[in-house]
């Protein structure tokens, strides 16, 4: 069985899910703890890592439930809850070991790595999986490039913003305002590379 097709279509996709397909700048998936986390590069680094993996591995994980139990059995309808139960356990998994290797970053992440159970991102990434009828060699691909693309969103968020003074912000733009503003500009920058490459 020649793989190489397989592989190639899941490099096209993983580079899609970073640029043209950001699930972030382009879905708007993950909101939540992309603003409240992007204030310090340290913490967003760790947070996007934190995503990048549990990304990947669920949706490889989620398409075979789906895939081999799921669908054999007919109880397609149970895919939400299924993954959002394999997902809370990858969570769970990935906060004792960061509470265990990097206790300084388990802090600065806080309320926002349990939070990761409930990002739309990640059970999005899923959904879209089950959607548009991948492969397991793409799913892969395309977890390892969703996970990367809102690693990248992230971190260049949490360098824009450690970069900005209050003082040049006018007064009713400081905080949400200047962040949501920053988050629209990203997003109409990756929507540029759009046509580039589709990989669907």
């Amino acid at each position: 069985m020649n793989l190489m097709p397989e592989f190639s279509h899941a490099l096209i996709v993983c580079v899609s899910a970073i640029f043209t397909q950001n699930i972030l700048l382009s879905y708007f998936l993950g909101l939540c703890p992309f603003i409240g986390c992007s204030k310090e590069i340290k913490s967003s680094v760790g947070l996007g890592a934190a995503v990048i993996f549990v990304m990947t591995c669920t949706c490889a994980l989620n398409w075979l439930v789906y895939k081999y139990v799921l669908v054999r059995f007919g109880l397609e309808f149970f895919r939400f809850i299924m993954f959002i139960i394999i997902i809370a356990a990858f969570v769970q998994f990935v906060e004792m070991a960061i509470d265990r290797l990097s206790p300084p970053l388990y802090q600065r992440l806080g309320v926002f790595l349990p939070l990761i159970t409930v990002n739309c991102a990640i059970l999005g990434a899923s959904l879209f999986m089950v959607i548009r009828d991948y492969s397991f060699i793409v799913t892969v691909g395309y977890g390892i490039g969703s996970g990367t693309g809102w690693f990248m969103a992230i971190v260049a968020m949490a360098n824009i913003r450690s970069r900005l003074s209050n003082d040049s912000i006018p007064k009713g733009l400081q905080g949400a305002g200047i962040t949501l503003i920053i988050v629209g500009i990203m997003a109409l920058a990756f929507i540029g590379f759009t046509g580039v490459l589709a990989g669907r």
